[in-house]
């Protein structure tokens, strides 16, 4: 018997990751305010992998008091330069400021899970990778960004590895699920572990 697992995330990404993964799920957007639950944390001595949680967990939460008795999945990233958090970056300039930043530089991706039932959390996961970007020039930045256009804007990087962002790095140390949005292979193992799924 496999359970519906209902994703509180708009990202089609994880959505696909869940589905080729043969989850039954479905997604619900949540209705949340993800700066706004951030700005606490500003200066609080939370780390980038706990920014993460919470705004995994706060969505997660959300969702399940519209869906009572639904096994919710809640997902959020956050991508570290030391201690900057960056989010997905509002525009194009937005986006060439990023890869500048990032560029020659080594940084971390949080993929944080939460799965919650009835307001009570579960579960909790932080899936986390290091990437080095290679030492990018201001002029390729441009030539690539107006070769991949608005995708930039869908990542808090501004560039998708599973695409043409792959040619931006030099190394990349952690697991695709996790460099894309979602820390897959512990949730499949959380999932059997619930007995949502089959194990």
């Amino acid at each position: 018997m496999t359970e519906k697992i209902i994703l509180a995330s708009g990202s089609p990404f994880r959505k696909t990751m869940l589905l080729g993964a043969g989850i039954d799920v479905e997604a619900v957007a949540p209705d949340v305010d993800e700066r706004a639950l951030e700005a606490p944390l500003q200066g609080s001595g939370a780390s980038p992998e706990d920014v993460a949680l919470v705004l995994a967990e706060a969505k997660a939460t959300e969702v399940t008091e519209r869906r009572p008795g639904a096994l919710v999945l809640g997902c959020d990233q956050t991508l570290s330069l030391g201690d900057e958090v960056f989010h997905k970056p509002a525009d194009m300039e937005g986006a060439r400021r990023h890869l500048l930043a990032l560029s020659g530089r080594t940084h971390q991706l949080n993929s944080a899970a939460v799965l919650v039932r009835d307001g009570e959390v579960l579960w909790r996961h932080v899936g986390i990778a290091s990437l080095t970007m290679r030492k990018l020039n201001p002029a390729f930045i441009g030539r690539h960004l107006a070769r991949v256009g608005s995708r930039a804007l869908s990542s808090v990087g501004a560039y998708q590895v599973e695409g043409e962002g792959i040619q931006l790095f030099e190394k990349i140390e952690g697991d695709h699920f996790t460099i894309v949005g979602l820390p897959l292979l512990p949730l499949l193992a959380e999932l059997r572990t619930l007995g949502a799924i089959d194990g």
